[in-house]
């Protein structure tokens, strides 16, 4: 388990600012659209968008044994430290087999092994876009459970763009005004919630993953006060 001895303070001072991060490595991935929507959406609310592909971080499979030799990879080193710097993160991710894609769930294994755990209470929205009628929703709920699992705040309410081959005109937004609206709607509320995460410390709560789990455990170190 690796040591942080270099960890960045989240500033809590200015504009929020929001980590957007597509899940997909593919030229022109519908997933890397939507995230640029909700970074657009991120900017118009007042808060700052920080951009950023999955492809962006180089790292192997995740392995025990080259952690213990050789320590994380630069790719998990650089996206901790985006997330570090984030107040807020959202993830545009596909969905592969009804699940959360495998590079995606290897970059949350890597950077989750830095201490201090940089995903504990951060407030994460997740979106997906898929050409199926579901929109890659099943892979939003497979992917919340490592989150959660790691202390992250992840937001109830998804927004998955089904059909989304063709839900985009030339100019990059989508068609459909409902959806537009809804999208606008989800991502806004969700600052809402960060900014007052951020702001006002009287929202300060405690929850435990399991009975016994307390503020110094080892392990899951969820606790929070």
């Amino acid at each position: 388990m690796t040591e942080a001895t270099d960890a960045s303070e989240t500033d809590t001072s200015g504009p929020l600012r929001v980590l957007v991060l597509a899940g997909s490595s593919r030229e022109g991935s519908v997933n890397t659209r939507l995230a640029a929507l909700v970074a657009g959406q991120v900017e118009r609310s007042g808060a700052t968008a920080d951009l950023a592909r999955i492809r962006d971080f180089e790292m192997p499979t995740y392995d025990g044994d080259a952690e213990t030799e050789q320590g994380p990879p630069r790719g998990a080193a650089e996206l901790r430290e985006r997330l570090l710097m984030a107040n807020a993160l959202v993830i545009a991710s596909p969905e592969y087999n009804a699940s959360v894609p495998g590079v995606v769930k290897n970059a949350v294994d890597w950077v989750s092994r830095f201490r201090p755990q940089p995903f504990k209470d951060k407030q994460t929205l997740l979106v997906s876009a898929s050409p199926s009628m579901i929109g890659g929703n099943r892979g939003l709920w497979a992917l919340r459970v490592p989150l959660e699992h790691l202390g992250a705040r992840v937001y109830p309410d998804m927004f998955s763009l089904a059909a989304a081959h063709s839900a985009f005109g030339a100019d990059g937004e989508l068609t459909d005004t409902g959806l537009r609206e809804r999208l606008a709607a989800t991502v806004d509320s969700f600052l809402a919630l960060a900014e007052a995460d951020v702001r006002y410390l009287c929202l300060q709560r405690r929850w435990y993953e399991f009975l016994g789990d307390e503020t110094s455990a080892p392990v899951t170190q969820r606790a929070e006060g």
